[in-house]
This record gives structure tokens, C-alpha cells and sequence, in this order.
């Protein structure tokens, strides 16, 4: 909780990391947070605080360092974390850094933060709190629709339908024109999330949380579409204020959450 009200809401990015060494950075598992990202939330009102991949048992220290936590896009999240095998079509994955987010969802929704995940970062949070994740859209029977777009990533390529009982609504309307890069999507939703918006081919394409104001997820990427089409600069205005107003009051209920840390994944994971 800050004791200043008149500072700009605080907002974590976890890393991404960079796993081979380049011309410019030259050493392997470079930590970054993409630019776009960052100044959506500039723009927005946020100060954002880019937090590097590190061992779970470090979250506890950067809670009271934020406000509200934005999860980003990246590799495949692990299907350890969710109890499967790798099946055929899995992209490559980064333990470390699902292992260091997951943590950070569970330890964040119980400080009371604010959270808003993009792409990768929706599926993280499903998992974090217990749900599963179709490793590829191959496997979902339901799936026909080209959700890996070739067009540029600014660009829409297809519609996504919102309830109308849902903070999105409020936000988005009913029918949004969204990008889309992603071959992951979520399978079965965590106890305490809602699944808030499909494509038209039923993929979920948004969640949040049942009961609180707390988690916001889409599965496409406003963070490249917004200099062009202000309502998804919306998104990330609504999580700046989500931020400020939870950061300004007592945490509310704890969501339910499933795992817990060291128990559900081999014990290597959080050595």
C-alpha cells in the first residue's frame, strides 16, 4: 500500500529473456522488457519497474515495490507447471521465468495488486492459480480460425465477442477488432476466473477474475495496437487505475489458488 497519493502508480513487467548471445548483448539470458510495452504504460499514467527473472523466493521482496503487475508474451509456458507432458507441437519454453511469474501471480493477488496479462501472460496467470493450457491449437477441436497472424502485429486480423456482464465490455464493447500471435491458448480455466471473451470459433480470448476487480487477461496484443486504435490504450488505463484504487485500500478476498510453491513441481524447479 503507498503512503504518497500523489505518486504514479508503480507497474512491475516481468522480464523476458533474451536465451543467445547477440552483436549487441553479448552473454546469453539477457533480461528486457519489450518497448511498446512500456510506454503503453507511460502513456497510460504508470511508472513502470522492470523486474529480472530470479528464484521464487525472491517475489516476497519486490511486492511492496509495485502497484500492479503487467505479465507480457514470450515461449511456451512449461506444461510441467500444469501436470501434462510436452506433446508434439510445444514451443520452446523457459523454466526459470515461468516458475519466477507464477509466484508472482500468487504472491500478488494476496498483497491485493493489480493484475493485466497479455498473450503469454493470460495463460500464466490460468495456470498460476490452477488452471491448464491446450499446447497447441491443433489439439483444440474447437479451433479454426488462423490465430497466428502473418499481417503485422499492429494490424487487426480478427473479431473477439465480449460478454456484456464483464469489465471488458465496459471497455472494449461488444465486438473488438484484435491482433493475434499466439498458438497456446487456455484449456480448462482455474476456479477462480472467467472466461469473458471468445473468438468466433470459441477460443478464449479474455478472462477475469469472479469475484474482485483484481486480473485482466486477452489473448491478443494491445501493447502493438494501441498508438492506432485508442481503445485498446483504454486496457492499459483501466490497469493504471485498477492499480492506483487497489493500492489505496486493504487487499480484498484472496482468490483461490491451487498450487503452492514447491508442491506441484519437481522440487529441482525452486532450488
Amino acid at each position: 500500500m503507498r503512503g504518497d497519493s500523489f505518486m504514479r502508480p508503480r507497474i512491475a513487467i516481468p522480464a523476458d529473456t533474451l536465451t543467445e548471445a547477440t552483436k549487441v548483448i553479448n552473454e546469453r539470458n539477457a533480461d528486457f522488457a519489450p518497448r511498446m510495452a512500456v510506454n503503453a504504460v507511460l502513456k497510460s499514467g504508470g511508472i513502470p519497474i522492470i523486474l529480472p527473472n530470479s528464484a521464487p523466493e525472491n517475489v516476497t521482496d519486490y511486492i511492496d515495490t509495485f502497484d500492479g503487475v503487467l505479465f507480457l508474451g514470450g515461449f511456451d509456458v512449461d506444461p510441467t507447471f500444469y501436470h501434462e507432458e510436452p506433446h508434439m507441437n510445444l514451443g520452446q519454453t523457459y523454466i526459470p521465468r515461468d516458475r519466477f511469474e507464477i509466484e508472482l501471480v500468487k504472491q500478488s493477488l494476496l498483497a491485493g495488486k493489480s493484475i493485466f496479462g497479455i498473450c503469454r501472460g493470460m495463460q500464466v496467470i490460468n495456470v498460476a492459480l490452477g488452471g491448464t493450457l491446450y499446447q497447441d491449437l491443433s489439439e483444440d477441436p474447437a479451433a479454426q480460425m488462423k490465430h497466428s497472424q502473418t499481417s503485422p502485429g499492429n494490424l487487426p486480423t480478427h473479431h473477439v465477442n465480449v460478454e456484456s456482464d464483464s469489465r471488458l465490455f465496459t471497455l472494449l464493447g461488444e465486438r473488438p477488432y484484435v491482433n493475434s500471435r499466439h498458438h497456446e491458448a487456455v484449456k480448462e480455466l482455474a476456479p477462480s476466473l472467467r472466461s469473458v471473451a471468445y473468438a468466433d470459433d470459441h477460443v478464449i480470448e479474455a478472462i477475469e477474475s469472479i469475484d474482485s476487480d483484481q486480473i485482466m487477461a486477452v489473448q491478443w496484443h494491445p501493447e502493438n495496437m494501441y498508438k492506432h486504435y485508442t481503445e485498446m490504450q483504454d486496457l492499459f488505463r483501466d490497469f493504471v487505475k485498477r492499480s492506483e484504487k487497489l493500492a489505496t485500500q486493504a487487499p480484498q478476498q484472496p482468490l483461490k489458488i491451487v498450487h503452492k510453491i514447491g508442491e506441484a513441481y519437481p522440487k529441482e524447479y525452486f532450488g
